[in-house]
């Protein structure tokens, strides 16, 4: 197991590499007993979500994804929409909705925060863990529909705010209310520990 897994690893496809390390994730969650080493499986299957999962997943879906966020802008905007693509709110020209810019991305990244910090403090499953994951992930969504939306209203607004400090604030806000969406659902175990 562990020879196939290094040569699937330092195979140079990176695709393969992240595929061979979901495997060994997963087997060590089947296999083991020990609970801290199914723990930190469970984490490092999850960082295969925003590096492979995810990408695979848009790789087949998407239009359908990038239509999504752009019915969204649309809608904050009051505007138009063909496709992927969003009329600016003065009527200046469109928006065209990129892979880069979609909210999957993120979403991903709040799965993979959630569950590190579920396993990180050992959270006991409750009723609400669903509940917190899907907060994180609509803020997720939120804000970034909100900073295409800005984007939107003008020329001169997509000139200003997508540049390097625009996505510095909103990548800020997003991991913000992702932890705190995951450390409200694990608050118990935060509050017994102190």
């Amino acid at each position: 197991m562990g020879a196939c897994f290094v040569l699937l690893v330092v195979l140079p496809v990176g695709p393969i590499s992240w595929v061979a390390i979901a495997a060994l994730a997963a087997y060590v969650i089947v296999s083991t007993t020990d609970a801290s080493s199914r723990r930190g499986a469970l984490i490092l299957l999850a960082v295969t979500v925003p590096m492979l999962w995810s990408r695979v997943l848009f790789q087949f879906f998407a239009n359908p994804i990038l239509q999504i966020d752009a019915s969204l802008v649309a809608l904050t905007l009051n505007t138009s929409r063909a496709g992927d693509v969003v009329q600016f709110a003065d009527g200046s020209g469109s928006l065209a909705i990129l892979p880069g810019c979609s909210s999957l991305a993120n979403v991903s990244l709040a799965i993979l925060c959630w569950v590190a910090v579920n396993q990180i403090v050992d959270h006991k499953r409750s009723a609400y863990d669903l509940l917190w994951l899907l907060a994180a992930c609509a803020s997720v969504i939120v804000v970034n529909v909100t900073r295409i939306s800005i984007q939107g209203l003008s020329q001169w607004h997509y000139t200003t705010f997508h540049s390097l400090l625009g996505d510095t604030i909103s990548n800020t806000v997003i991991l913000v209310l992702t932890l705190c969406f995951s450390l409200l659902g694990v608050r118990r175990e935060l509050l017994h520990r102190i």
